[in-house]
């Protein structure tokens, strides 16, 4: 079973998102900030990553850039999913590193999509 790391600091979206992946066979691991996700992935490997921007400390874009500079963890897709919806925030998290950008509120067979885009 693949694994799919949320790291999502909204409670609603976090049910959601898991929801949807679960119910699709993946395995979800849900955290609500970017340094305990960054903990969890010291001794883990997901198959595929659904990121936040905007949360409490380390913002979305900080954690893309530390996966990205981790050896075994850059060619981990990153799918944003965010309420920045402005063109600049889009090219800004893709220049860092994210593979795919969803904006909230984003309709399930939009997420699901990205997701197996990258996970055939």
């Amino acid at each position: 079973m693949k694994t799919v790391l949320v790291v999502e600091d909204g409670r609603a979206e976090q049910q959601l998102i898991g929801s949807l992946l679960a119910q699709a066979g993946f395995d979800v691991v849900v955290f609500s900030s970017a340094e305990a996700a960054w903990q969890w992935l010291d001794s883990h490997i997901p198959n595929l990553i659904i990121l936040d921007i905007i949360m409490p400390g380390q913002s979305g874009l900080d954690l893309c850039r530390l996966i990205r500079a981790t050896d075994k963890l850059q060619s981990v897709p990153i799918v944003f999913c965010t309420s920045k919806n402005q063109e600049f925030d889009r090219f800004w998290a893709l220049r860092q590193g994210g593979n795919a950008y969803i904006t909230k509120p984003f309709a399930p067979k939009e997420l699901l999509e990205a997701v197996y885009q990258y996970l055939k």
